[in-house]
């Protein structure tokens, strides 16, 4: 897919002068977008927005997919991220008004200045060990096998933390994300910090980690949303800045579409999961995460799938 996407994602008319692998607009006289490309773009769009907000991990099921699809490479990693934006900027329309009363309040409010505390907080220990270990991270373990491990243990994690909430003496201490401390934002912070490992679920590990340290379902969920906005565009910045050697502008198109779905699938998504957790837990995304990664693990060791790496 590397050498497709390089070399015959687009027809490109070049004017004599202009260095090959270099593209800018005013050099530029005709793009054809591949088809078959687009449509790989837009479901992998599609998937990213539909599973970030859940815990089930959008990165493990990105890579799952992507190898389905034969849509691997260097610049598909850059590619998977940078969707996320389109997922995060739905969040920032769910809670438009919430995020304009913070910002709104920054310089006299109190409760706008905690609340925006709280993010940045929350927001460090993944940035901060992501800085140092990313690159080993995504050498060692963007791989269908230790993403279907990975589903495994947080299912059994998840099932593990609902077990312990159902318990009548259970109360959770925090009920709502303005009820949040500092303490209880790094905490969250440093849950979510496991999401590095992929398969594990960036949201899985910030809502059941807050559920794990007393927030309610509710605020977990929710703080789990806002804390999406610094981290995916933080990643989204990181990810193209550090290999931007890999892209060009003709680029732009495929990953317009597979933010553009990534952002309608899960605005969605946040909408449907804000329902469901009033009336449901989280088993059934356990027991998913489960199946399907004893799935992965089964079909690659008995060839009934073949994962590219």
């Amino acid at each position: 897919m590397q050498h497709c996407w390089q070399h015959s994602a687009y027809v490109v008319t070049r004017t004599a002068s202009q260095p090959a692998g270099f593209l800018l607009p005013s050099h530029i006289e005709h793009i054809a977008m591949d088809p078959i490309l687009a449509l790989k773009a837009i479901i992998m769009g599609i998937v990213e927005g539909f599973t970030e907000f859940l815990p089930i991990s959008s990165t493990g099921h990105l890579i799952l997919a992507g190898s389905l699809l034969d849509f691997t490479g260097p610049k598909v990693k850059v590619f998977e991220i940078a969707i996320q934006t389109g997922a995060m900027l739905a969040v920032v329309w769910e809670y438009r008004a919430k995020i304009a009363a913070v910002l709104g309040g920054l310089l006299t409010e109190r409760k706008a200045q905690k609340f925006a505390l709280n993010i940045i907080i929350a927001f460090l220990p993944a940035a901060l060990l992501g800085l140092v270990f990313a690159s080993k991270i995504k050498e060692k373990l963007f791989a269908p096998v230790p993403v279907a491990i990975a589903f495994i243990v947080g299912g059994f994690v998840i099932l593990w933390i609902e077990k312990r909430n159902r318990n009548v003496d259970f109360v959770a201490r925090v009920e709502t994300v303005d009820d949040m401390t500092m303490l209880d934002a790094l905490k969250v912070g440093c849950a979510q910090a496991f999401a590095l490992i992929p398969g594990t679920s960036r949201s899985g590990a910030s809502i059941i980690g807050g559920m794990f340290f007393g927030l309610s379902r509710k605020a977990a969920t929710e703080f789990s949303f806002f804390l999406a906005i610094p981290t995916l565009m933080g990643a989204t910045v990181y990810s193209v800045y550090k290999d931007r050697a890999l892209l060009s502008m003709a680029d732009i198109p495929l990953f317009g579409l597979g933010g553009f779905a990534a952002f309608v699938s899960a605005f969605l998504c946040v909408r449907w999961l804000l329902r469901y957790i009033s009336t449901h837990d989280f088993t059934f995304f356990a027991y998913y995460r489960i199946v399907f990664g004893l799935f992965v693990l089964l079909s690659a060791y008995y060839g009934w799938v073949v994962w590219a790496d």
